[in-house]
C-alpha cells in the first residue's frame, strides 16, 4: 500500500467522527422531531449494550472489528459514538431542531478539524495537552463553514464559544460542545 494511503489511527478517528456527526446532523434536520429522538434512544440503547458485551469479553461480528480498530486503547467500547449520541439527544431534547443541526455541525468540525490539525502542526501547547494551532484552524473552519447557516457574526461567536468549550471542558467534548453551540445559537438568532 502506498504511504499517501497510510493513516494513523487518531486521523482515521476523526475523518469517521466527521462523517458519522454530519450524519447524525443531516438526520436530525431531515426528519420528524420524534423520529429522531426514538432513533437516539435506540441507539443508545443498543449501543451501551454492545459496549457492555465488548467490555465483557464478548466479541460481535462487524461491531468488535470496528471497536478495535477506531477505539482509543484507553477508553470504553465504543465511548465517543455513545457520548456524541447522548449529545445530540440531550440538544434535540431542549432545542429547536435546526439548531440542533447547526450545534452538530459545529461538533463534528470543530472537533475533527482540531484534532486533525493540532496532531500535524502542533507548535504551542496552550492547555490540556491541546495546541494553540488546532484550536484557531478547528475554530476557523467550524466558522467558515457555519457562514453558510447563520448570519456571519453568529458563526464567528457560536465557533469561538465551542472552541473554548472543546479547550477547557473538564468532560468529554461530545457532550460539551453541541450544547455550548446551541445556547449560543440560541441567544444570538
Amino acid at each position: 500500500m502506498p504511504d499517501l494511503l497510510r493513516f494513523p489511527l487518531a486521523e482515521v478517528r476523526q475523518v469517521v467522527h466527521l462523517l458519522f456527526g454530519l450524519g447524525i446532523a443531516g438526520f436530525i434536520l431531515l426528519f420528524d422531531r420524534d423520529l429522531t429522538l426514538a432513533a437516539l434512544v435506540l441507539t443508545l440503547f443498543t449501543g451501551f449494550i454492545l459496549s457492555d458485551a465488548v467490555s465483557r469479553g464478548y466479541t460481535i461480528p462487524v461491531v468488535s472489528a470496528i471497536i478495535a480498530n477506531l477505539e482509543r486503547r484507553d477508553a470504553a467500547p465504543g465511548r465517543g459514538a455513545l457520548f456524541f449520541a447522548l449529545g445530540a439527544l440531550f440538544c434535540l431534547v431542549f432545542f429547536e431542531k435546526e439548531i440542533v443541526f447547526d450545534g452538530l455541525v459545529v461538533l463534528s468540525l470543530l472537533d475533527s478539524v482540531t484534532t486533525l490539525s493540532g496532531t500535524r502542526i502542533v507548535r504551542t501547547r496552550i492547555y490540556n495537552h491541546k495546541s494553540l494551532e488546532g484550536t484557531l484552524a478547528g475554530a476557523t473552519v467550524t466558522a467558515a463553514a457555519l457562514c453558510l447557516l447563520v448570519p456571519p457574526v453568529a458563526a464567528l461567536a457560536t465557533a469561538a464559544a465551542a472552541a473554548v468549550a472543546e479547550l477547557v471542558s473538564p468532560v468529554d467534548d461530545n457532550l460539551v460542545i453541541p450544547v455550548v453551540a446551541c445556547l449560543a445559537l440560541t441567544v444570538l438568532l
